[in-house]
């Protein structure tokens, strides 16, 4: 009789975690991601190490106090400048952001899935890092790019890319700065899975 209960909880569980990964994947699109090679990046300088924690428990978002850009060709020229930067004048091994993501409506790989980040020292081996591309102190990200983002955030759910129970964070909650601006911090409040306890 125990035997019997335990097994019909345990195809309960089963049920129920699947019905809610299909329910994630049937709430959001696809995103766009435009591959490294595509938008023109060079290599690292040295293999991107693994994420010491993976599927990562945080997602931090960031965005890159810069002009924005609303086109694919202007988005990967930003990205290469920020990868320019972070190589040349920062001395890191490679663009320090998992993904970047335009007011064009695409999403741009960084370091991508499963690497470890240069984008918030703490959080670096346990997190995805997202730059929202623009200055978001004043006004928010457009609908095209809030719309990117949060189906980049749940695709990385539904494909084990990101923890299911993640934890949502500005990047001035895990280390001194003002980004990612006020207005988009103000925002990501509002979203699922954000936390003012880290």
């Amino acid at each position: 009789m125990v035997r019997a209960t335990f097994l019909l909880v345990a195809t309960c569980i089963a049920i129920c975690r699947a019905a809610e990964v299909a329910d994630s994947a049937a709430t959001f699109e696809t995103p766009n991601i435009v591959s490294r090679q595509q938008w023109g990046a060079k290599p690292p300088k040295s293999p991107t190490p693994n994420l010491k924690m993976n599927p990562p428990p945080y997602v931090v978002i960031h965005h890159s106090d810069s002009v924005g850009c609303t086109t694919q060709a202007i988005c990967q020229a930003r990205v290469r400048s920020f990868q320019n930067d972070h190589m040349n004048s920062r001395k890191w091994n490679d663009i320090g952001y998992n993904f970047l993501v335009g007011e064009d409506g695409n999403v741009y790989e960084g370091r991508g899935w499963g690497k470890h980040g240069s984008h918030s020292v703490p959080y670096n081996a346990k997190s995805i890092g997202i730059c929202l591309i623009g200055k978001f102190n004043n006004n928010v990200p457009n609908s095209a790019s809030i719309r990117a983002t949060q189906n980049l955030i749940a695709y990385g759910v539904a494909n084990n890319k990101i923890k299911s129970d993640y934890k949502l964070l500005g990047h001035r909650q895990t280390t001194k700065t003002d980004c990612p601006g006020n207005s988009l911090y103000n925002l990501i409040k509002t979203w699922p899975h954000w936390t003012d306890t880290p």
